[in-house]
This record gives structure tokens, C-alpha cells and sequence, in this order.
């Protein structure tokens, strides 16, 4: 299928991208920035994203040249790009994020589908309203999962309007290669001091779940030919306590690199965001999809190449 694809820069969208191209179908990327605007990790991303999409600059949501890129005619819509800046504050802009997300949404489905549009995939997040499983009541615990619920309901509005099939890929707590400096990359940068990690809040249920798990499910569903006018996925892989993964991991990690990896957790004190919130959708993948192993192999070979271990 063709397919264009906004937010590619990302972490997940450069899994998504590839996996997607494993599957043989041809992706346009579009990006918001010029490509000199780009370093750092997400340059390394791109440099390599190169290899399997086309890749279009200076191309925002919904601007003239987003909407005259519509004229090439594609099948699937997949709008993963969002304004994340910021994400953690409580300070992120709700307002700007959901006009940068939803920027001339209307006429960029109109034109679509009258380009031969067959479908939208919008990603969601269990940061928003309403998503995954855990902790009543399931409101947005942040003001980045506002701007999300905001995003999907208008896109949930306009399709429905133009009834054009929408699908909704819900992301959890991915981590893997090419991960931005988070939970993982703590413990990780930690043991290579020789130090131990702290876990701060170890009795927040998550869900964190292998970025190529996650990418695989998503190529797999993206692609498939037989689809509702209304779907909605939201993928799950290890949900268990921060504390109880922190372990986990290092138990992986330890075992592939010569590193001793041991984890302390804290009582918790604070609880500012819901204690369980997690994908509800088990997705169980043919064996030549996905390996678990493989995908640990994967990580602390990344590991050993990023950061120059034996």
C-alpha cells in the first residue's frame, strides 16, 4: 500500500517506518523542520529512515505543501506526528499542540479521499481520556493527554463527517534502540558508572512493551486489507510495577553485556498520576514476526555500538 506517514523523527515512527517497509509497502515521511534542523539522535534516525521512505521537509500537517502532496494519492493516512515539546510540564501547550495536530484537518480529508484515501490511523497514547486500563476514573494525567483526547476527537468528528474508515493504534511505555534519554537510559548510564540506580516511583503499574513489538503489531495492522469503518488497538507487553521492570531489565541486560546492574527502589511517597495505567490488548504475533530474545539481543547490541562496551 501507499502510504504517508507524518512524524517520522520519532522513536516510535522510526520503528513504525521500518517495519512498515518489512511488510513492502511505500511510505512517504513528511517532517515539520528542514533537515538541517535536525541532529543529534533523531538525525541518526533519519539517516537511516532514508533507506526505506521518501522523505518530505518543511512539510507540517495541513500547509499548502502537506495539501498539495495530497495530489500523489496515497491509501492510508497514518498521522503519528504530534507537538510533544515540553510533554512532561504542566506548562505544555494544550491550545497550540491540538492546532498544530489538527491543522486544516478538514481539508486535508476532503482532498484526500478525493485522491482515493481508504483509511486514517491516528495514534493514541494511555496518557489521554479514556485509553488503556487501570485506575478510575481513565481522565487525561496530563496536559500532553489532553492535547491528544482533543486530537483524536476531532479527527473522530471529521471522518465520521466524511465517512472515511479511522483507526486508532494506542502506544503504552515503548523503549528499544533509538529510545530518547528515559527510564532505560537512567539505569543504563548508572551501571556504567558502576553505580545504582534509584527507582523513585517503583509501584507505578506501566506498560512497557518492546518498541520492535510494538512496530511489528502496528506494520501488521496498518496493512491489512480488511478493516471496519471505526478500529481501535491498544497494544500491551510487560505491565508491571516500574520497580519489578527495573529489575527485569537488568536482569536482560546484565546477562548479554559485562556490566554488574543492580537496582534499588525507594519507598514511594508521591503519587501524582494514576497508580495502573496500561494497553488492554494482548497481540500475540506468528514466530517469525518477533522474537523476545532477539529483541533483547537487539537492545544491548545497541547498547554496545552507543556507548562503546565490551
Amino acid at each position: 500500500m501507499k502510504i504517508l506517514l507524518t512524524g517520522g523523527s520519532s522513536f516510535t515512527g522510526y520503528w513504525f517506518i521500518r517495519a512498515l517497509r518489512q511488510k513492502g509497502h511505500s511510505i512517504t515521511a513528511t517532517f515539520r523542520g528542514s533537515k538541517e534542523s535536525y541532529t543529534g539522535l533523531r538525525k541518526q534516525r533519519l539517516d537511516e529512515i532514508a533507506q526505506w521512505a521518501e522523505l518530505v521537509w518543511d512539510c507540517p500537517f495541513g500547509d499548502e505543501r502537506f495539501l498539495h502532496l495530497l495530489d500523489d494519492g496515497y491509501d492510508i493516512l497514518c498521522h503519528h506526528g504530534a507537538q510533544v515539546e515540553n510533554y512532561k510540564s504542566l506548562d505544555f501547550d494544550v491550545t497550540g499542540a491540538v492546532h498544530s495536530n489538527t491543522f486544516n484537518c478538514r481539508k486535508v480529508l476532503e482532498k484526500a479521499v478525493s485522491k482515493g484515501l481508504k483509511r486514517v490511523i491516528l495514534t493514541g497514547s494511555v496518557f489521554e481520556a479514556n485509553e488503556g486500563g487501570g485506575t478510575p476514573p481513565l481522565i487525561a494525567f496530563s496536559p500532553y493527554g489532553l492535547s491528544k483526547t482533543a486530537t483524536w476527537e476531532t479527527f473522530r468528528f471529521w471522518c465520521w463527517k466524511y465517512d472515511i474508515p479511522l483507526g486508532k493504534f494506542v502506544i503504552p511505555n515503548p523503549f528499544g534502540p533509538y529510545e530518547e534519554p528515559r527510564f532505560c537510559h537512567y539505569l543504563l548510564q548508572t551501571w556504567i558508572k558502576g553505580e545504582t540506580p534509584v527507582i523513585k516511583t517503583p509501584d507505578y503499574v506501566r506498560d512497557n512493551i518492546h518498541v520492535s513489538l510494538l512496530a511489528a503489531i502496528y506494520a501488521g495492522w496498518v496493512g491489512n486489507a480488511s478493516y471496519a469503518r471505526s478500529e481501535h488497538l491498544s497494544p500491551s507487553g510487560y505491565v508491571q510495577s516500574q520497580g519489578a521492570f527495573a529489575e527485569r531489565f537488568a536482569g536482560e541486560i546484565q546477562r548479554r553485556l559485562r556490566l554488574e546492574c543492580p537496582v534499588r527502589s525507594e519507598k514511594q511517597q508521591a503519587f501524582e498520576e494514576p497508580l495502573v495505567r496500561v494497553g488492554i490488548d494482548t497481540v500475540v504475533l506468528p514466530g517469525n514476526e518477533w522474537n523476545e530474545q532477539a529483541s533483547w539481543d537487539e537492545l544491548a547490541e545497541y547498547y554496545k555500538r552507543s556507548y562503546g562496551l565490551s
